[in-house]
C-alpha cells in the first residue's frame, strides 16, 4: 500500500478553508483514478498541549506506489493539484510513503 499524506498548517480563516476543502478539494480528490481510501483528520490538540502545528491532515491510500504516481498524472490528479495551490499552496506539506 502506498499513501500520499497530506498535512495542512492553520489556516487564517479556518470557515473558510474548510469550505472550500470539503465542498470543492476532497471531491475533486475522490475521483482520481486508482484512489482506494482517502482519510481526511482534524487535529484537534497536540500531546504537549496546545492546537498543536497542524489544522487537518489526509491519507490517500493505492495499491502501490505506481498507482499513486499514475493517478497523479490523471486529468483528475492534476486538476486536484492545481486546486491545492491555488487554496492551500502555502499551507500544505505533502510526503509519499508506503506501509512497513
Amino acid at each position: 500500500m502506498a499513501k500520499l499524506i497530506a498535512l495542512y498548517k492553520h489556516p487564517e480563516n479556518k470557515e473558510a478553508f474548510d469550505e472550500h476543502y470539503f465542498k470543492v478539494h476532497a471531491p475533486l480528490t475522490a475521483k482520481i483514478p486508482g484512489l482506494r481510501e482517502m482519510k481526511v483528520t482534524k487535529v484537534t490538540g497536540s500531546p504537549m498541549g496546545g492546537e498543536g502545528k497542524y489544522y487537518l491532515t489526509c491519507e490517500m491510500n493505492y495499491d502501490n506506489l505506481d498507482a499513486l504516481q499514475e493517478g497523479l498524472r490523471s486529468p483528475e490528479g492534476r486538476a486536484s493539484g492545481k486546486d491545492l495551490m491555488g487554496f492551500a499552496g502555502d499551507l500544505v506539506t505533502l510526503m509519499i510513503g508506503e506501509d512497513a
